[in-house]
Parts: structure tokens; sequence; C-alpha cells
């Protein structure tokens, strides 16, 4: 492994620019950036979910939906 933050003294920084620090890095990976691992668990979850959608299409709310549910709970 290469340097950690506290040999950097990233650690030292304030959580503002530790958070900037870190968006600036993942953003530099572009198409580099890493895929999650899935567990089998989670593939078998996720082509379920995928499943039950396509069966049911209507269960899917529009992004619309979604906002104004958000918004009206505010």
């Amino acid at each position: 492994m290469g340097p950690t933050m506290k040999d950097l003294g990233i650690d030292q920084l304030p959580a503002d620019q530790r958070a900037a620090l870190a968006l600036e890095i993942w953003e530099s990976l572009g198409d580099e950036t890493p895929q999650p691992l899935l567990t089998t668990e989670q593939r078998n979850d996720l082509a379920r979910r995928n499943a039950d959608l396509d069966a049911n299409p209507g269960m899917a709310l529009s992004w619309e939906q979604i906002r104004a549910n958000v918004e009206g709970n505010r």
C-alpha cells in the first residue's frame, strides 16, 4: 500500500478540505473508477429485484414522483 492519510498530513486538514480532496481524487479516476465487488447474495437480490420490476413496471416511481415526495417531506 502507498502512503497513508497520516503520512501525507491529510488527517490534519479540516473536514471540508478533506471532503473536497476526496472528491477531487475520486473524480481524477475517470474511467478507472473501480467497480464494487458484489457477493453472490447481492447479485441474486439485484436479479430478483430486476425481475420484479420487469414483471411489474408500474411499481417504479418516476423521478418527478420521487422528487415531489422528498420535497413534500421537508
